[in-house]
């Protein structure tokens, strides 16, 4: 079968501190300019593994504002805190993905987990922005706390790799995530010699992240940390993973094929609607910011 060709790779980008708790690359939109590229995915922050120390210090991000998309925080090793100002309140652990939709408008708070702050240790997560259609940026928050056990996962034949599925589908298998628009968000933990094959819709803007070991991409070397974007084609994506195995993070959705108007913590389609995002939340709109 055709092989689908790679557009472009992005190495990983250098780092910097969102508040004190997360030490991230952007890849995009920063690291490259993939905003109406990769649509419907407009930010990926990556905290590669990093170990941190004890403390007594709360270390994370305090409250802010969103409107008209979705932050999506994916917990690899450590624990992360959230609470917003609709009342939610979750923990996610390795494994776990916490999925907020800002809609209209929202304020959330982002940490490191109480106990696990006090312990210190590894921590690892990836953090995500989809973006929403044009008919949902108004839409009411909603919460959805997906833990690793509720994600369906998918063994394939002679136990080459294992697909774990948090939204959209892999060979016919769904994931628990609610979306507004088609999307498959999975990570593939690809065995140690074994080699698998992708095959995501022609239509669909297809990027991976690789997360553990340095991966054959149809038949190119690639590292861990690399950030591959394929082209909008018919054909396979062919993995390969060395003697040590290796952790894939696949990102794969329909285009919105809207305008887009990006400012800070909004995204919105016109300037105008940016410019009323922003005074929405000067104004109080958006609610008392201590909860």
């Amino acid at each position: 079968m055709k092989t689908r060709s790679i557009e472009m790779s992005i190495k990983k980008p250098g780092t910097h501190w969102v508040g004190n708790g997360f030490h991230v690359s952007n890849y995009f939109p920063s690291g490259a300019n993939l905003l109406e590229r990769f649509s419907p995915f407009i930010l990926m922050d990556y905290n590669a593994p990093l170990e941190f120390l004890p403390s007594e210090t709360p270390r994370g991000v305090g409250a802010h504002p969103h409107r008209g998309f979705e932050t999506v925080t994916f917990a690899l090793e450590g624990a992360v805190e959230h609470h917003d100002n609709q009342g939610n309140h979750g923990i996610i652990y390795p494994g776990d993905v916490q999925w907020m939709t800002a809609g209209g408008g929202i304020l959330h708070k982002e940490y490191h987990e109480a106990s696990f702050n006090k312990t210190g240790g590894l921590f690892h997560m990836i953090q995500l922005w989809v973006n929403l259609p044009k008919q949902y940026k108004m839409t009411n928050p909603r919460y959805q706390a997906i833990v690793n056990k509720d994600m369906k996962k998918v063994v394939m034949d002679n136990e080459s790799a294992t697909i774990t599925i948090v939204a959209g589908e892999f060979n016919g298998v769904a994931g628990p995530a609610k979306t507004f628009s088609p999307m498959n968000i999975y990570i593939v933990d690809l065995n140690g010699g074994e080699k698998i094959s992708l095959n995501e819709p022609s239509n669909y803007n297809v990027g991976i992240l690789i997360l553990n070991g340095d991966i054959h991409v149809n038949g190119e070397s690639h590292n861990e940390s690399d950030f591959v974007l394929f082209h909008n084609e018919e054909g396979t994506i062919n993995l390969e993973a060395p003697a040590g195995g290796g952790k894939i993070f696949v990102l794969s959705g329909e285009p919105i094929n809207e305008p887009i108007a990006a400012g800070g913590p909004f995204v919105m389609n016109t300037t105008e609607e940016l410019r009323q995002a922003q005074e929405d939340f000067y104004n109080g709109k958006f609610g008392d910011m201590n909860f």
